[in-house]
């Protein structure tokens, strides 16, 4: 898989939107929030569980292709390697539920204007 793949893939959720909050750093939003760091690198930053002991389940399974991210680690976000050991089916599913982690925390008003 592509990193203009995995680009377009976050891109098609509901209500998600590119963004760069940081020169050349380009995010994939919803209702403000970011849910994936990285779009069009070699590596993503997304949330993989609502805390860290479960998504240390990562760094277990792919140890040379999981890291914890720098600064947000510590409430279950990892780095995880594109084009790597990593199945694309999982890089998809890990985009999924830091999408579905960060719509769940939104207000219920902004949560519809999401989907």
């Amino acid at each position: 898989m592509t990193p203009g793949e995995i680009r377009d893939y976050a891109l098609a959720k509901p209500g998600a939107y590119p963004d760069e909050p940081w020169e050349g750093d380009l995010v994939a939003k919803v209702v403000e929030k970011i849910f994936v760091f990285g779009l069009g690198g070699n590596s993503i930053g997304v949330k993989c569980a609502a805390n860290r002991a479960e998504a240390d389940e990562w760094l277990a399974r792919y140890p040379d292709d999981a890291s914890v991210m720098p600064y947000i680690g510590r409430n279950g976000w990892n780095t995880l390697a594109v084009g790597g050991v990593i199945p694309d089916e999982e890089i998809l599913e890990a985009i999924d539920t830091s999408y579905d982690l960060i719509i769940s925390k939104l207000p219920k008003s902004k949560r519809q204007s999401a989907g």
